[in-house]
């Protein structure tokens, strides 16, 4: 651990988190910087980061709305964090998703890496030939609705640590 921060976060991290954001492209957030004006400081933008990340001062900025339309007619909220926080969130996802993504059943298909909504239909239609039965699941505002302080204490490093 770097002496004096709080949190094991290398430089490296930050670095590869936004290379791995930049891939993704995507519009600037509420704070109206694209990756070209990030990019005009990156080095002193990405040092800042990793310092406030890793002493534990980091907090995000708020998060841009635009609504868009759904194929009912109706329209969705979606959530646009600035370039800062998709890098910040990119280093958690790094660290964190190699730890838990093992914990997962095989048959869960939800928000995993390299498992799309396509393979999920693919397993179904394999199996429907096997089984008499379907059981359908989702969840609908879970994370407007979990309950946070069960979910923390779920992903805490003491709980992950006695897996």
């Amino acid at each position: 651990m770097q002496e004096g921060k709080s949190f094991q976060i290398s430089k490296h991290q930050v670095l590869q988190a936004y290379k791995c954001v930049k891939a993704n492209k995507g519009a600037g957030g509420i704070d109206g910087i694209n990756f070209e004006e990030y990019e005009k400081d990156l080095k002193n933008n990405l040092y800042k980061l990793w310092n406030r990340m890793s002493s534990g001062s980091y907090f995000p900025k708020p998060v841009k709305g635009v609504e868009i339309p759904k194929k009912n007619g109706k329209m969705r909220l979606l959530g646009i964090p600035t370039i800062e926080d998709r890098i910040a969130q990119m280093v958690v996802r790094l660290t964190f998703e190699p730890i838990v993504e093992p914990l997962f059943y095989d048959n869960s298909f939800g928000y995993r890496p390299n498992r799309s909504a396509i393979d999920a239909v693919g397993i179904t239609r394999e199996r429907c030939w096997k089984m008499p039965w379907l059981i359908e699941f989702d969840i609908v505002g879970l994370f407007d609705n979990i309950d946070h302080t069960m979910m923390m204490k779920a992903v805490s490093r003491d709980s992950l640590r006695h897996q």
